[in-house]
């Protein structure tokens, strides 16, 4: 499965997310709010990812919200980068290491920092 299929797929069980095209690539938002961007690195461009990322590609990048303690330890990892462009945002470079898993708790998690809390309830979420 690609990568734009894998987190379509995970962003849109979400409730009330609906996807639409950002300036480059696709993004998932919540009431106007966007908790997942997913974009392609190809030549380079678009350069403020490319730079952000540390690679010019070809690379998938999923942008979303962290915070806190996780924020940090992400921000160190090994395929993770801080793009700058705002305290709770995080990058994460897309590849075969990736843990799906993983992923689908990390655009979970980016959902419930952008949601209403009505809408955060109605997942079923670890305690």
């Amino acid at each position: 499965m690609s990568w734009d299929a894998t987190v379509r797929r995970m962003c849109l069980a979400l409730p009330e997310t609906y996807e639409e095209q950002a300036w480059v690539g696709e993004r998932w938002r919540i009431r106007g709010r966007t908790f997942a961007h997913l974009l392609e690195i190809r030549d380079g461009s678009p350069p403020a990812f490319a730079k952000a990322a540390g690679t010019d590609g070809p690379a998938h990048v999923l942008i979303f919200r962290s915070r806190g303690i996780e924020l940090d330890a992400l921000s160190k990892r090994d395929g993770f980068f801080a793009p700058g462009w705002g305290p709770e945002i995080i990058g994460m470079k897309l590849d075969g290491s990736v843990d799906r898993v993983e992923l689908g708790e990390l655009i979970t998690e980016s959902y419930c920092n952008r949601a209403p809390k009505k809408l955060v309830a109605l997942l079923d979420l670890p305690e």
